[in-house]
């Protein structure tokens, strides 16, 4: 189990955390089915098992289920999953990543504020509803936004399901920051924010 001074071989502990995850994503796509509300918005949410942890989606359609369009304000729904979320992951000894992405449309006429911050504003709004609701402040690694950077669709830039925030429940709990990455504009935590450019960004 995670979380125990059990030793044994890589695959052993790959295994236990796998198991664990399993045990996770079974146990949220339960209660959010048993949620009138949530259960609707089951084709927005996807929960997948990946060589880092457990990665929750909460993917957006044209009518923008979780924010208002071109605003990191979260919607009723937003809401209540993230404080279902929160009530969770709450529990666990696992650090947290929270990631925000858009589609390429730009939403904001103001050159100060483009989808890089808005991205990061989505997410960061995601970070202070979960905290609110229980998890730890020092359970969240980092909070990342990465723009259009990382589509989803990318045969089409402005597809609605581009936008999307995910939140990733890291395997083991030494609460270790990820690694750099490549475009990612960081709001929260220790690694260097970067532009589409890779140079580091300035201002907020």
């Amino acid at each position: 189990m995670l979380g125990t001074t059990m030793s044994g071989t890589g695959e052993t502990i790959t295994a236990a955390a796998n198991d664990q995850m399993q045990k996770l994503k079974e146990k949220l796509e339960a209660e959010i089915k048993a949620k009138k509300e949530l259960e609707k918005l089951s084709k927005q949410i996807e929960i997948t098992i990946t060589a880092e942890g457990l990665r929750i989606e909460l993917i957006e359609d044209k009518n923008g289920v979780f924010y208002q369009s071109g605003s990191p304000q979260l919607s009723g729904s937003g809401q209540e999953l993230l404080n279902l979320l929160a009530g969770e992951l709450k529990t666990l000894p696992n650090s947290l990543l929270i990631e925000g992405h858009t589609d390429a449309t730009q939403y904001s006429t103001d050159t100060n504020y483009s989808n890089w911050e808005l991205s990061a504003d989505r997410a960061n709004s995601a970070r202070r509803l979960m905290q609110q609701g229980g998890v730890r402040a020092d359970q969240v690694s980092q909070v990342r936004g990465y723009a259009d950077q990382f589509l989803r669709v990318k045969s089409n830039p402005y597809d609605p399901s581009n936008r999307r925030i995910s939140i990733l429940v890291k395997n083991g709990s030494d609460g270790a920051a990820p690694p750099s990455i490549k475009h990612a504009f960081v709001v929260d935590g220790g690694t260097v924010a970067a532009n589409a450019k890779g140079g580091p960004v300035n201002g907020s």
